[in-house]
């Protein structure tokens, strides 16, 4: 079974206060570290940025991934991961979707969702259980028992994933589009580790996770 991934790396980092896929974490960029990881546990990786960020992005992505196909997102994240769908080739019968935000998401992690997927399920994401407690803005206490915060990378056998977004359908999440469209959703184990790069203090937090040796 043949697996690729794509690397969603679009955004502009706002919240950041400027592009966090190219800010430094450890000896690679962000960027380079999330290629790197999904080049290291699948066949093929596709890398999808900005416009105005391609020609930076394939600098970092060339020695990180060697060969994987830089190309231009759209408008919204279920658009970018469309155009990364066109470059991933026809026979790939296993295809994660990861966003670089993501950059210590282990290797352990990948082989995990992979190999839900090829046990058969259709669509698999890692989740990990909420910690804090959750409350309505309506009013009322929610039960964290009955919660998980997704990560990525989700992966998804590759004719779910393309039907689910065979009619352009906006979601900010892929195995939401593959519910949406009828079909069912597999939570595995996520990590601690795979925080999301955010604001600096998550960027703050992941590079003392890796000094650490917490992360790799």
């Amino acid at each position: 079974m043949t697996c690729w991934a794509i690397i969603v790396a679009g955004g502009s980092g706002s919240r950041f206060g400027a592009p966090k896929q190219f800010e430094q974490l450890g000896a690679r960029s962000v960027l380079a570290r999330a290629a790197q990881t999904a080049a290291d546990c699948c066949d093929g990786v596709v890398v999808v940025v900005a416009a105005d960020m391609i020609e930076r992005a394939r600098i970092e992505v060339a020695a990180a991934a060697p060969g994987a196909p830089v190309i231009v997102g759209g408008a919204t994240r279920a658009q970018s991961v469309r155009n990364g769908l066109g470059s991933v080739p026809a026979e790939a019968t296993i295809i994660l979707v990861h966003d670089a935000a993501r950059p210590l998401a282990p290797r352990s992690l990948y082989m995990s969702v992979i190999g839900a997927v090829r046990e058969g399920a259709s669509a698999v994401v890692p989740g990990v259980a909420v910690i804090d407690t959750i409350r309505s803005r309506a009013g009322g206490v929610i039960d964290r028992d009955q919660l998980v915060a997704v990560q990525t990378p989700q992966g998804f056998s590759a004719d779910v994933l393309r039907a689910a977004h065979a009619d352009a359908p906006d979601a900010t999440d892929d195995a939401g589009l593959v519910e949406a469209a009828g079909g069912s959703v597999l939570v595995v184990a996520g990590a601690s580790v795979n925080l999301k790069i955010t604001t600096p203090i998550d960027l703050v937090v992941a590079r003392a996770l890796l000094a650490a040796g917490e992360a790799t």
